[in-house]
């Protein structure tokens, strides 16, 4: 990394991902985020000064009595009765090893901002595995403050990795970083109280749903999608229709279309009438529609977002070789089957959709958990420079 990337890391602005507000009030997440993003605009100098290429792969050791995997909230499967993690505890019967499952991370930016300081150190405070998304994955990677896998020792992963996202342009072999799980954006609306079915992320701007649209807060995730309403191809986008795309946002934003710009929250305002259109993920979807059947969710016409979050070892982790191992545990179709019945998200893993027919059909032939790849999108990989400008654009645009 040149020192151009290393000034831009200091100085990116905080980036909301979906869970924003996630069992939070306003106000303290606005002093979280306040606090998370002062530690992360500090020097992200790479700790180790080894460059990637050489960096050498997880040691072998001896499997540990004990593993440390920090995750978002509400992203494994638990038995309501006993509220014990049954993925966990399979693990523990194959290994020995009691997992502690940390639910601490709530906000890609605020994660970073929490653990920066020991990370450039080359300290872990503690963990083995934590799971952030991709575009955040690609900052641990690049300042060198995450491990590189033996995939020697990962034959399930390494078998059964989906195509889709198995080569990302930020780690092609995935040496640095494996999927957790994947969502897609689309149009999340009450079709009580808006007349008629939505189809097109442009129905989100017509004036009679003025003040009861909320878009997202994660600036990819609702920019991608303006961008295919435009017809614009989010992957080959310039910097400019970036620009353009946010403008139009800003605009409807300045103009009251849009009400406010949500993180995981949007489901308290589409369930209580407040929106009546919005932008949301696949994953809140189900329990969305169990809440309220008049509740749809669709995917836009033109195409739509996708995100993944991403496991990764942090240098210094204890028990890196057992956390691979973990790692490599869910990778296991039947492993991955249990945790897609409960989370509801995309699983990256081959197979699982084969388990899931024999053991439950009706989530098998879900298409909010198996959809049609065919017009999904990821968001384009701008210079430092240029995404910097974008990012500082959309802030303004939402008032953050």
């Amino acid at each position: 990394m040149n020192e151009f990337e290393r000034r831009f890391d200091r100085m990116i602005r905080e980036e909301l991902t979906r869970r924003r507000l996630l069992r939070r009030g306003a106000l303290g997440a606005l002093s979280v985020s306040a606090i998370a993003y002062l530690a992360a605009c500090g020097d992200d100098e790479l700790s180790s000064g080894e460059d990637e290429s050489e960096a050498k792969a997880i040691a072998k050791g001896e499997i540990s009595k004990t593993l440390t995997f920090a995750n978002w909230p509400l992203y494994i499967d638990i038995d309501d009765k006993t509220k014990e993690r049954p993925t966990l505890e399979k693990f523990k019967a194959k290994y020995g090893t009691t997992v502690d499952y940390v639910e601490e991370v709530n906000d890609n930016t605020e994660f970073f901002g929490k653990v920066r300081q020991e990370y450039e150190q080359g300290k872990s405070g503690g963990r083995d595995i934590h799971c952030v998304t991709d575009w955040m994955c690609a900052r641990m990677q690049r300042l060198g403050f995450v491990q590189r896998f033996d995939k020697a020792e990962m034959p399930n992963s390494t078998k059964n990795i989906e195509d889709a996202v198995a080569s990302p342009d930020f780690d092609p072999k995935r040496e640095y970083s494996m999927p957790w799980q994947s969502g897609q954006v689309g149009l999340v609306y009450r079709s009580d109280l808006t007349g008629g079915d939505l189809s097109s992320v442009n129905d989100l701007f017509d004036p009679k749903f003025k003040g009861k649209v909320t878009f997202l807060s994660e600036m990819r995730d609702s920019v991608g999608s303006v961008l295919l309403s435009d017809g614009i191809t989010p992957e080959e986008a310039s910097k400019d229709q970036v620009l353009e795309a946010i403008e139009r946002i800003e605009k409807a934003s300045k103009d009251g279309q849009i009400r406010r710009f949500t993180g995981n929250d949007y489901t308290k305002d589409i369930l209580k009438g407040d929106s009546e259109a919005l932008l949301g993920w696949s994953g809140d979807a189900i329990q969305l529609t169990a809440d309220n059947p008049d509740i749809r969710f669709v995917q836009p016409e033109e195409g739509f977002m996708v995100f993944t979050d991403s496991m990764q070892i942090p240098v210094g982790a204890p028990h890196a070789f057992t956390a691979q191992k973990m790692i490599d545990f869910v990778y296991d179709p039947e492993i991955q089957a249990a945790i897609t019945a409960y989370v509801n998200y995309v699983p990256p893993v081959k197979g699982t959709k084969e388990v899931l027919v024999e053991q439950d059909p009706e989530i098998a032939n879900n298409e909010l958990i198996f959809p049609d790849l065919a017009n999904a999108h990821n968001f384009k990989t701008f210079s430092p420079e240029d995404e910097r400008d974008i990012d500082e654009a959309f802030q303004r645009a939402i008032g953050a």
